[in-house]
């Protein structure tokens, strides 16, 4: 067995972070609303929390549903659920009792971890649901007095109602319990790290499970070998903006941050002034963003009066960079933006090399534990390079199913001489020195600004009101968020009084908001296929050619 590999078979998601943490006990590891933890104080609060998970009767297998914005509790809860066993549910913390509940009982989660402020979501699916407890936190939680009150002074953190009760418990207070008293034995095939959700064909969102080795793989490869000798140990500074339960910005915060002994600053909020703020207090080298911010960043009035100039290593992922933006942000400060690329079910997978200028149009090389394949999507058979078609990609370290779901396991993942590949959805080609250029996704992916949604769930949600018969969506093409959402519906003949607006709320009581449609059309028809299966890439080739006249 290859050496590299026996080390990996050893290693768990938070083996790395626990060296340096013996390496840099009194180092910054989290900047958080100007609260510095130390590695040793973060390494001590989260075996607290486990340790009090374990009292909870929270065991190695069990699943616990992070609910919660960015904020140091956080990683605090994952680091511990990783450290008794246990397997973290992360999910938006915007999410609504409805898709919450689908969740719980989906994953089978019987702890959530939720904020003051979505607390009444949670207790909602109490009753529902296999819950058994919930653990309640606030967003200033863990800062000094003073800077609480400032902020309650202020109107500057948001608190919710939180009802007492039976099951319910304070984050704050879990963490007097002891640390824990001995180590779990894991194995990184086996036992499960996490279960992440992602858009369904099916309208029903999926569950990933991933194991320890399938994320150590990769984040491992981003620490020694995209970022490499360019990435300081225990010197460097890396700003974590993108939302934690996304398996990108969980990537790269591990790889950039805690695994090399370095300080991330944490941003609860993508809030551009304090951002830029952050990154000229602290001295960032690295980021990473989506589009919609490397945009919103660049119009920004105020750019100039910010000391900007610590930035190193930009990187972008979660849409397609537009060359204007990839233009001016070289023009403005001098240096590029890298690209990142993967999906929740594959990891991350493809990066640009520092060591050599990308190019703007292309995903980067394949990580050294990801295998790439461009084929045609009707046979699966490879294309020559510079051909277009889909991309599949394997490893030999992750999970290859759904959750409790076969039917779209075997939508998704097809075995090609013995491999078993899964289908990424987006068609791609790859240039003469192997990088892969994205040229479009699938018409059931809408991509809003860092936000992969599945055009089919929004279908059934709108299929679910009585008045519905029919219902297509689709990504409208926008350059400032990527693609905004837009359902088209076929009402019953009957149906009388029912508007957009009806619809629109319906919506907004049964999805996260940026899965809300901006706008509903109304038809009598939609196209579908000789075997009834609806044509949404027609819509979206009828939504481009509007554009394009709108626009001539």
């Amino acid at each position: 067995m290859n050496q590299n590999v026996e080390a990996l078979e050893r290693e768990l998601t938070f083996t790395r972070f626990d060296a340096m943490c013996e390496r840099y006990p009194e180092k910054t590891a989290v900047v958080y609303l100007g609260e510095r933890f130390s590695f040793s104080r973060l390494q001590n609060l989260s075996e607290r929390f486990g340790g009090a998970l374990v009292d909870l009767g929270v065991g190695k297998g069990d699943k616990v549903m992070i609910y919660i914005s960015n904020c140091v509790q956080w990683i605090i809860a994952f680091l511990g659920i990783q450290k008794i066993g246990a397997a973290i549910v992360p999910v938006s913390p915007i999410y609504t009792s409805h898709e919450l509940e689908y969740m719980i009982t989906d994953s089978g989660a019987e702890t959530v971890i939720c904020l003051d402020t979505n607390f009444c979501y949670a207790s909602e699916v109490l009753a529902t649901t296999g819950l058994k407890q919930i653990i309640v936190t606030n967003l200033a939680d863990l800062l000094p007095p003073w800077k609480r009150y400032l902020g309650v002074l202020f109107d500057k953190i948001p608190n919710g109602k939180v009802s007492p009760g039976k099951g319910i418990y304070s984050f704050k207070k879990l963490l007097t319990h002891a640390p824990l008293k001995a180590r779990v034995e894991l194995d990184p095939w086996k036992d499960l790290s996490y279960i992440l959700y992602t858009g369904g064909t099916t309208g029903f969102p999926k569950g990933v499970p991933g194991n320890h080795i399938g994320m150590v793989s990769y984040v491992n490869d981003v620490t020694d070998d995209v970022a490499g000798d360019f990435l300081l140990e225990g010197g460097d500074v890396y700003i974590a903006v993108n939302p934690l339960f996304h398996i990108m910005a969980l990537g790269l915060f591990m790889a950039i941050g805690l695994n090399k002994g370095n300080t991330t600053a944490l941003m609860p909020t993508p809030q551009v002034d304090a951002i830029l703020e952050t990154v000229q207090r602290h001295r960032v080298r690295w980021f990473l963003g989506v589009p919609a911010l490397y945009r919103m960043i660049l119009e920004n009035d105020r750019l100039d009066q910010y000391d900007l100039s610590s930035l190193r290593y930009c990187y972008c992922g979660g849409d397609v960079l537009p060359l204007e933006v990839f233009n001016r942000w070289q023009e403005r400060f001098g240096i590029p933006i890298y690209q990142v690329y993967g999906s929740t079910e594959a990891g991350h997978v493809t990066y640009s090399r520092i060591n050599e200028n990308p190019k703007p149009t292309t995903l980067g090389l394949p990580l050294k534990s990801r295998e790439c394949i461009v084929v045609d999507p009707e046979t699966l058979e490879p294309v020559p390079v510079g051909e277009i078609g889909e991309l599949l990609v394997t490893s030999p370290y992750t999970m290859k199913e759904y959750w409790n779901k076969a039917d779209e396991t075997r939508l998704s993942y097809v075995d090609i001489d013995g491999k078993i590949f899964y289908r990424m959805s987006d068609f791609v080609k790859q240039d003469p020195d192997g990088e892969l250029v994205y040229v479009e996704r699938s018409a059931d992916i809408i991509k809003h600004k860092a936000f992969r949604i599945s055009a089919s769930e929004i279908e059934a949600v709108l299929q679910d009101h009585p008045t519905v018969i029919g219902a297509c969506v689709v990504g409208v093409p926008d350059p400032k968020v990527g693609e905004r959402v837009k359902a088209i519906v076929v009402l019953k003949t009957d149906a009388k009084g029912v508007g957009g607006a009806e619809l629109l709320q319906w919506c907004r009581d049964r999805l996260a908001s940026y899965k809300v449609p901006g706008y509903i059309e109304f038809r009598d028809m939609l196209p579908k296929s000789k075997v009834g299966k609806l044509l949404r890439r027609e819509i979206r080739e009828e939504e481009r050619r509007r554009i394009s006249k709108e626009k001539s």
